[in-house]
C-alpha cells in the first residue's frame, strides 16, 4: 500500500492528533500536521505527490517535539513504519486537544512566510532588470 494511502487512513482515524511516522532514522510529518511542526520547530516543509506538504526530523529530535507538543497541549500518535505501522507512543489531550487552534495559525503563518519567500525569489531572480530598483523603492516606502 502506497505510504499517502496509509497516512491518510490513519489521519482518518485520528484526525486532530499529529501523526509522527517513524521511517528509518528519521519521523516525517504530513498535510495539516506538517504545518504544525513546521511553525513550532521552523523545520522546511517540502511537498509529496502533487501537493501533500510534510517535514521531518531526525530521531534525535523525537523527544523535543513530543515534549513541545506536551507543553501546547496538542494530541499525537508515533507509529513505525518499519513495525507494519504499529502504534510506539500516544498522546491524547482529549477536549483540552489545542491541534485545531495551533493549526489554523500555523498554517496562516506558513502562507504568509511563503508570500514573503516568493517575493524575496522573484527580487533575487530579477535583481538586473531595469526597473528593480524602482519596485524596491515601492517596497522600502510601505515597509520603513
Amino acid at each position: 500500500m502506497k505510504i499517502t494511502n496509509v497516512i491518510k487512513t490513519m489521519k482518518q482515524i485520528n484526525p486532530e492528533k499529529i501523526l509522527l511516522l517513524k521511517i528509518g532514522n528519521f519521523y516525517y510529518v504530513y498535510g495539516k500536521d506538517a504545518y504544525i511542526v513546521s511553525y513550532i520547530f521552523g523545520y522546511k516543509i517540502k511537498n509529496v505527490d502533487v501537493n501533500i506538504p510534510f517535514t521531518a526530523f531526525p530521531k534525535t529530535a523525537v523527544n523535543k517535539v513530543m515534549a513541545k507538543l506536551e507543553n501546547n497541549k496538542t494530541s499525537y500518535i508515533i507509529v513505525d513504519k518499519s513495525l507494519n505501522y504499529e502504534v510506539l507512543e500516544e498522546q491524547n489531550f482529549k477536549k483540552q486537544n489545542k491541534y485545531t487552534d495551533l493549526y489554523k495559525i500555523a498554517h496562516e503563518y506558513i502562507l504568509k512566510k511563503n508570500r514573503i519567500s516568493n517575493i524575496y525569489k522573484y527580487l533575487m531572480k530579477n535583481i538586473n532588470e531595469k526597473n528593480i530598483k524602482e519596485k524596491i523603492t515601492k517596497i522600502e516606502e510601505i515597509i520603513l
